[in-house]
């Protein structure tokens, strides 16, 4: 594995590229990223950098939010099987065929989808600012999608909007139970329990923290807790245990695995370096479309 890591760091600055890395890939491709984060935050980055290669080891989805903000750089995926299964559930015409089931209705759209259907809404969210952006639309009836869960959420925490949500969901996040989190709550009764908010609303409810991938991260770090229940995908726990040995964090289930998260390896990263094969493109007028709706909830101060 050295000599690999060695390559990709060589071939780095020869090509003036950057690696990010989304927590929930394999965690030894830590070893070669320049950043690690969830999928806004390291899209941002690599609007802001001058490096003329993006390599973004996550889903497809994350490395079109990439080329949305920076349509003057390459932007690579290590390997092109790593797609979002709850991202696919939804496509332009799907997306338009929901909204004409409720005309007039503004639309909010998970960060996680694809360009055609981020450039059918108008304004993007992520888990962690979505009951923001709702709110500030001032709306009394919201369109979101397509996680019908995260969905859930918003519209517990603001009761006077009526959410119609799509009926897309994360196939990982469902996979824990309620009766998983109740186990491990008895088994370890001095932990705090942290889960992401597309797992289903009868485990959100026996949570002591609900919120994205980094505001998990970030809980973790800040708590004077010792011992930590982990509701959302296995690499964050790896990262958490990496970066925190004097804590202990368990996830909650040993299903909570993203198999599409896991399809890019440091050997994929070193291919399309040599390569430059599995670039992404984003259609000039879907870009211009998406990027305006990203944009918007940029811009979003409630």
């Amino acid at each position: 594995m050295q000599e690999i890591i060695e390559k990709i760091n060589k071939l780095k600055k020869e090509r003036r590229a950057i690696i990010l890395a989304h927590c929930y890939q394999n965690v030894e491709i830590d070893n070669v990223a320049d950043y690690v984060g969830d999928s806004l935050g390291l899209s941002r980055i690599a609007a802001k950098t001058d490096a003329q290669i993006i390599v973004f080891a996550g889903v497809y989805f994350m490395a079109e939010t990439a080329k949305i903000l920076s349509p003057d750089k390459k932007v690579l995926l290590p390997n092109l099987n790593s797609g979002c299964q709850m991202a696919n559930m939804i496509d332009m015409k799907r997306m338009k065929e929901f909204k004409a089931q409720h005309p007039g209705v503004p639309v909010v759209c998970y960060v996680n989808s694809t360009a055609e259907v981020k450039a059918e809404a108008d304004v993007c969210c992520t888990s962690s600012n979505a009951i923001d952006i709702v709110r500030s639309l001032n709306a009394k009836k919201v369109l979101f999608a397509p996680d019908c869960y995260l969905g859930s959420w918003v519209a517990k925490k603001l009761p006077d909007v009526e959410i119609i949500s799509y009926h897309g969901f994360c196939p990982t996040h469902l996979r824990l139970m309620p009766d998983e989190v109740k186990k491990m709550r008895i088994l370890y009764p001095d932990a705090a329990t942290l889960v992401h908010p597309e797992c289903h609303q009868e485990v959100v409810k026996y949570a002591d923290f609900v919120g994205s991938t980094t505001q998990i991260m970030q809980y973790c770090e800040r708590s004077k807790k010792k011992t930590f229940l982990i509701g959302t995908e296995k690499g964050v726990v790896d990262r958490l245990s990496r970066d925190f040995p004097e804590k202990e964090f368990i996830l909650i289930s040993d299903r909570l695995v993203c198999h599409n998260m896991k399809y890019n390896t440091l050997e994929d990263i070193l291919h399309v370096l040599e390569t430059g094969e599995n670039e992404v493109f984003v259609e000039e007028h879907l870009r211009k479309l998406a990027l305006g709706a990203i944009e918007r909830m940029v811009e979003c101060r409630v």
